[in-house]
């Protein structure tokens, strides 16, 4: 039996996005991380591969599809990812407004206090730290562990293709 056939890339895919959301969601239950705007975009892809991989668990017939569909929604991920590494090491600003500092405009001081959010957001160039004192934010896990995850099912869909 192959530890890379279809089914098992299907449940692996499926556990290993559940578990990138548990962990961050745990980080900020437990830790009081704070997620900046990037990092909640950087969780939809997540959320597409458990839909995806459950499909492919349940529908055998369209399997392989549905995992090479699951390969790119964690590609786009990896690229998500990329894209917070980027501003948290300054290489380019946020493409989300909400990372940019709230534009208060004039008006009276009252007026002002008014247009601020109730809790002031993280901002995205602000790197997380998991652990302390080691130089790999969240968003490089991130992005390291999409990628991986992804060349996992691409490896998959690529033998079973050959396979058949």
């Amino acid at each position: 039996m192959d530890w890379l056939d279809d089914r098992r890339a299907a449940l692996a895919a499926t556990l290993l996005s559940g578990a990138a959301l548990g962990a961050a969601l745990a980080s900020e239950a437990f830790m009081g991380l704070v997620p900046c705007a990037l990092c909640l975009w950087e969780r939809w892809p997540y959320r597409v591969a458990i839909a995806l991989g459950l499909l492919a668990l349940v529908l055998p017939r369209f399997r392989r599809p549905l995992l090479a569909l699951t390969a790119l929604a964690l590609l786009a991920g990896a690229g998500l990812g990329l894209v917070h590494v980027g501003v948290e090491q300054g290489w380019w600003p946020s493409p989300l407004p909400e990372c940019a500092a709230p534009k208060l405009g004039g008006g009276t001081m009252a007026e002002r206090l008014a247009r601020m959010p109730a809790l002031p957001a993280k901002p995205c160039d602000e790197p997380t730290y998991l652990l302390p004192g080691l130089p790999v934010s969240m968003a490089l896990m991130n992005l390291v562990f999409a990628l991986a995850v992804a060349a996992l099912l691409a490896i998959s869909v690529a033998r079973q293709r050959r396979e058949s």
